[in-house]
């Protein structure tokens, strides 16, 4: 006979359905702080200071239960949505001044990250982490003196010998793309130290290889536009940054409404970080040419583009060129993105786009993404925007075919294959009237050539009779030839004789 209660099954379930219900609330709580953390800087009725603020207090009130969690989600905030970097700095310089302890675990972690990034190649993350640490700088939660440090640590792997001149490239690229976040802090606290890191970065560049530069430009001059290597201008444009006093006007900084709360914070100290040596197996960025297509003598009235070597000029892009990697497999998304840029206001954004489009097409050795992808990104772009973008291109067209005489071969085909790909997405329209003045060129010259090469692609994608109607007739001697069968053994001089005999017997049987 059994002697267990008749209750204690009751219990047991009882225990279990608490235990579920506690797991999924927990589930849900870590959920809306996740919602929370993510959504932050977007748009609401509130301002962004009141929105960081209450974040802060509801997160401080969840540590004890959510800490792991939360140190996960805002590390991997800090490397996948680097646009925001200042925001999530300012949250963390927040937290920080309310509890010391998470403040420096959180900088453990991120250290743990960088570190791991470096190690596993992740460059990309490897960046934004360094990146996100030298903004912790100006929310008082990092000592200025380890940044220097670390920065200073990272500059001497450009002292190494026997590893590959692209891993000495990468890691002073890193430094001076961070120091747009940091370089004012620095200069006022830090100033001696600052500028012997900048001498150390400079007689590096002035010893530096560059055979590779030839090889990567898109056209074989520099006018009107200087092609210059990514290294020499970043660092063109860091100089510019420096005489302004390390002033820039493009970075948001929330931080500076809670300066009299941050600065009274304790700050962390980052421990000695050494990059980790090259391994054979490491595989790093490429270098690569900027491309420069438009200046503000291009735009109309309205926002100025920014100047070559101002430091806004490598903001923008290299913000536009983070949400086109982001977007890049979903065309609608991506233009969409594009056209949301958050400060639109300040620049002309179309023609910024255009120039970072096709500075990926033309990308050398090879684009990053397939051909087509860019050339679907600018038709929906010309689809969102139709006042404004369909010019844009045309005119980015009109100036690119006037530079085509001088155009790398390899970029030369990939504008024929983009412009004859775009035509055929607008019922082939162009102003062809305006481009007449080539057939008065030798056939080989490379406009004549550029416009036969665009129709043989077009016949490919419409048919021989409606490219024919389409084009005035003065460019019937670039028409590609008419596309006929060809039936060899009803011609005269059809092969063999026997076999045209034979074919001539059957023919008539």
């Amino acid at each position: 006979m059994s002697r267990r209660r008749p209750h204690d099954d009751d219990d047991g379930y009882d225990r279990a359905h608490r235990k579920r219900r506690r797991v999924s609330e927990n589930q849900e709580i870590e959920d809306r702080l996740e919602s929370l953390i993510l959504r932050v800087g977007e748009k609401s009725t509130a301002s962004l200071e009141s929105n960081l603020e209450g974040l802060a207090s509801v997160l401080e009130a969840d540590l004890a239960s959510f800490k792991t969690k939360i140190l996960r989600i805002l590390t991997e905030c800090a490397i996948k949505m680097p646009e925001k970097c200042t925001i999530y700095t300012t949250l963390v310089g927040l937290l920080n001044a309310k509890n010391y302890n998470f403040g420096g675990e959180f900088v453990e972690h991120m250290v743990r990250n960088f570190k791991e990034s470096l190690k596993n190649c992740r460059w990309d993350c490897a960046r934004y982490s360094l990146r996100f640490l030298a903004d912790l700088v100006n929310c008082h939660v990092i000592a200025a003196t380890s940044l220097i440090q670390l920065l200073d640590n990272m500059v001497d792997v450009a002292k190494e010998e026997g590893v590959p001149n692209v891993r000495k490239d990468w890691y002073v690229y890193s430094v001076l793309s961070a120091l747009p976040w940091v370089g004012r802090e620095l200069y006022e606290k830090k100033e001696s130290q600052l500028e012997m890191l900048l001498v150390k970065i400079e007689v590096f560049l002035n010893k530096r290889s560059k055979k590779h530069h030839t090889a990567l430009k898109v056209w074989s001059q520099d006018s009107p536009h200087p092609q210059e290597e990514y290294l020499d201008c970043l660092w063109a444009q860091v100089r510019k940054l420096r005489q302004d006093n390390w002033v820039e006007k493009h970075i948001p900084r929330p931080y500076l409404a809670f300066d009299s709360i941050l600065c009274e914070a304790l700050q962390h100290n980052l421990p000695t970080l050494l990059p980790p040596p090259h391994d054979p197996s490491y595989e790093y960025p490429m270098p690569w040419v900027v491309f420069r297509m438009f200046d503000y003598t291009d735009c109309p009235e309205g926002p100025i583009l920014p100047g070559a070597h101002s430091i806004e000029r490598y903001l923008i892009e290299e913000h536009l060129h983070q949400i086109l990697e982001v977007n890049h497999l979903e065309r609608k998304d991506c233009a969409a993105n594009l056209l949301n840029f958050p400060y639109k206001a300040k620049i002309p954004l179309e023609y910024s786009i255009v120039e970072i489009i096709f500075a990926e097409l033309f990308h050398m050795p090879s684009p990053r993404y397939l051909e087509i992808c860019y050339g679907s990104i600018l038709i929906e772009l010309c689809k969102l925007q139709p006042s404004t973008m369909p010019q844009v291109l045309a005119q980015a067209t009109e100036i690119l075919f006037m530079r085509v005489d001088t155009m790398n071969v390899t970029c030369f085909d990939r504008f024929v294959a983009w412009f004859s790909y775009h035509l055929s997405n607008f019922q082939f329209r162009w102003s062809w009237d305006d481009w007449d003045f080539c057939i008065q060129l030798d056939l080989e010259h490379p406009r004549p050539k550029f416009i036969k090469e665009v129709l043989h692609k077009a016949l490919r994608l419409s048919y021989y009779q409606r490219i024919k109607e389409i084009m005035p007739e003065v460019y019937e001697p670039l028409l590609p030839a008419k596309p006929e069968p060809n039936y060899k053994y009803t011609n005269d001089d059809a092969g063999e004789y026997n076999a045209l005999l034979i074919f001539h017997n059957l023919a008539n049987l």
